[in-house]
């Protein structure tokens, strides 16, 4: 990383909170809601009733509640995912859980492990940026400035270490004057590797750290611009409590 793209990294870590506040964190809860077209395509069924996520700051671990059941909850790392009673009893687990998605295209259909594995990397990385840049063996570089309308946003492409679980392993996400994050690129790996930009808009501060209370999913075409006619993830979040 070359002078400049600390620079910019700083900046924007800095905008975000600082990385002293965010680390006297563990955790960040928060209430949920979401929607959008990618369940339908999955063969589930989402509804708009709000949940409660819980992300820890410093390891791969989240849960969602209620889950299929109002005493249900979802246990999420890496190597494994699982729906738990709230008194912890295991109603169902994966190990191992991104080889199930081994040759999934974009219709092929989730079981509920599928849909709390997304739900859970997915989550996890949304609460932890951009605090997750800087873990271990995550490399991040400033590529050209983008242009969206009348906006100029600074660019950070992010190549993730194969351990830090997300989208796809190269992203980019666009920082406006503010140096907070407009917009976020990837590839859904897990669903075929179709092509999404994420807006995020209307932050919100909690405890001295800065987060977005609204993201918006759209497919992303060849020219690398949002196709708004086709939202496929809807994610509004409220309460946010670091502890």
């Amino acid at each position: 990383m070359n002078e400049q793209h600390c620079d910019l990294l700083e900046r924007v870590l800095t905008a975000h909170g600082g990385q002293e506040r965010w680390n006297s964190f563990d955790t960040v809860s928060a209430s949920i809601v979401t929607g959008g077209s990618l369940w339908g395509m999955k063969g589930l069924t989402q509804d708009s009733d709000s949940r409660q996520m819980t992300v820890w700051l410093h390891e791969q671990r989240a849960s969602v509640m209620p889950f299929g059941a109002p005493n249900q909850r979802t246990a999420y790392t890496p190597d494994r995912i699982a729906i738990e009673t709230t008194d912890g009893q295991v109603v169902a687990e994966r190990s191992d859980p991104r080889a199930s998605f081994h040759d999934h295209a974009e219709t092929t259909p989730w079981d509920p492990l599928h849909r709390a594995y997304f739900n859970g990397y997915a989550l996890w990385s949304y609460m932890t940026m951009p605090f997750l840049f800087i873990l271990p063996g995550v490399r991040v570089e400033e590529v050209d400035p983008w242009e969206e309308g009348d906006q100029h946003w600074r660019r950070l492409r992010v190549h993730f270490a194969q351990n830090v679980v997300t989208h796809c392993p190269l992203q980019d996400f666009y920082f406006g004057e503010d140096f907070l994050l407009r917009r976020h690129d990837y590839s859904v790996d897990v669903s075929g590797g179709f092509p999404a930009a994420q807006y995020v808009h209307d932050y919100v501060e909690a405890q001295g750290l800065r987060l977005p209370s609204k993201r918006r999913a759209y497919r992303r075409d060849a020219n690398n611009h949002a196709i708004t006619s086709q939202l496929l993830v809807a994610i509004d979040i409220s309460d946010i409590r670091y502890s």
